[in-house]
């Protein structure tokens, strides 16, 4: 082992004495020849055609080499930006204590693997716990708030017997990020984050409370309808937290059926002719497919809508009950009751 990291120094450092000392010698080829090959000094054609070769040789050798070193830095760059995004949006299981689960996340900037988007899905004693989430902006400048929620979320979904209290820890790491980062850079910080959070208990029962976030897609049988239609309350960062966090109760995510949650970038991208793209109709077309056919059947046709350019980040995560049916005597029970507990909230 001793042996293996002295030589990774080393290694290195002939790597930056050759990148350094191939272009000079290059240089010093052709300054001698100009200077002391007596056919670099005649006028003649032959001459001119041999000088001409010379520095052809010598322009091809710095550009093949400045190729490599370009190629190389761009591959560590690449290297780089991997594990930064598995370690921000770590890669999901296929299954979560019964679940089947899909998740992708696609930048808007250009050559950037990871942006403003955030998801997760963990199994506690409580339920399976998912949040997604959206940062205000998008791309390579909302990744450090991103972090910060999904860092806070993994710890507190553990440590935290009611959902109200995840969103309020969330809540607080946020303000505490955004401070650090205004005392950082002497800026105010006016960044603000939408957040879904939902809790899948074990007989399916489903409890959420959403922050400004557009609700999940239930798809259920031929049907695709919004897991809810009750207001938002607003978004974490610029408003207090209200003081009711019992969430919103949704029925049960029953065996066979799919929950599919997505970011505005999704349905609020347009075509050529600024239409919008229809996040329904298209799920609509993947009603029995498994989580990850749906997520590349919704990438796909997003991509077809936008021209393969779309303007903002894309985050989706889908889940489907695959558990066995405990009992058959129980009927839905109810529908989405969407009216029935609504939050409270302040209108934007």
């Amino acid at each position: 082992m001793m042996s293996i990291k002295a030589a990774v120094p080393r290694a290195g450092s002939l790597r930056r004495v050759l990148s350094m000392g191939l272009p000079t010698m290059w240089g010093a080829v052709a300054i001698t020849y100009k200077l002391t090959c007596p056919l670099a000094q005649q006028n003649g054609l032959g001459a001119r055609v041999a000088t001409s070769a010379v520095f052809f040789a010598v322009g091809t050798g710095l550009i093949v080499h400045v190729r490599r070193a370009l190629l190389r830095e761009l591959r560590l760059a690449r290297q780089v930006a991997g594990a930064a995004q598995s370690a921000l949006l770590r890669p999901l299981p296929p299954r979560i204590d019964g679940l089947s689960v899909a998740a992708a996340q696609m930048s808007a900037d250009r050559g950037a693997t990871i942006g403003g988007d955030l998801y997760e899905a963990v199994a506690t004693e409580h339920g399976v716990r998912v949040v997604m989430g959206d940062v205000r902006g998008h791309g390579l400048a909302a990744i450090g708030t991103a972090a910060a929620v999904l860092g806070s979320f993994r710890e507190a979904v553990h440590d935290e017997p009611e959902l109200g209290g995840v969103l309020r820890r969330l809540d607080r790491a946020l303000a505490r990020h955004l401070r650090e980062r205004a005392e950082r850079d002497g800026t105010a910080a006016e960044e603000f984050v939408t957040v879904l959070l939902l809790e899948i208990g074990e007989d399916g029962e489903l409890l959420a409370l959403n922050c400004g976030h557009p609700w999940p897609y239930l798809l259920s049988g031929s049907v695709v309808e919004p897991l809810s239609c009750a207001d938002p309350m607003p978004p974490l960062g610029p408003f207090p937290m209200p003081g009711d966090l019992s969430g919103v109760h949704c029925g049960h995510l029953l065996p066979g059926e799919t929950l599919v949650l997505h970011t505005d970038g999704a349905e609020d991208a347009r075509d050529t002719r600024g239409r919008f793209f229809s996040l329904p109709e298209v799920l609509g077309g993947a009603l029995e497919a498994t989580p990850r056919v749906v997520l590349g059947t919704v990438f796909t046709a997003l991509l077809n809508h936008t021209g393969g350019t779309p303007k903002d980040d894309v985050a989706l995560l889908a889940l489907r009950n695959d558990r066995q049916p405990r009992s058959a005597s129980g009927a839905r029970g109810t529908a989405r009751p969407a009216g029935t507990h609504p939050q409270r909230t302040t209108h934007l």
